[in-house]
């Protein structure tokens, strides 16, 4: 069933608002800076702690991009979806939520 949801979700698209594209491009680049910065941080041999700082604000960072791709796919593709009847949004759905855990 996973790879049947996989497989499901390779082929699909979403055109998406241009404020919210923008939105999540901008918070990516903030997270490729602090990947960068971590990477530096690395090579300048920094405290462990201060690394590990890091690594969990870029951690929330992406959650914080992952929670906004959700809310827009349950808005949009979810209700739209179930609308037109086609159900198997809903093992696609959950298959996601187990995936962000």
């Amino acid at each position: 069933m996973e790879n049947e949801v996989r497989e499901e979700l390779k082929f699909k698209s979403k055109l998406r608002d241009e404020k919210n594209v923008r939105d999540i491009q901008n918070r990516l680049s903030r997270v490729m800076g602090q990947i960068g910065g971590i990477k530096k941080m690395i090579e300048e041999g920094r405290y462990c702690a201060d690394i590990i700082i890091q690594v969990s604000a870029c951690e929330k960072a992406l959650t914080s991009v992952s929670d906004i791709l959700l809310k827009e796919h349950l808005e949009t593709c979810v209700v739209s979806s179930i609308k037109n009847g086609e159900t198997d949004v809903v093992p696609e759905t959950l298959y996601l939520i187990q995936k962000m855990r």
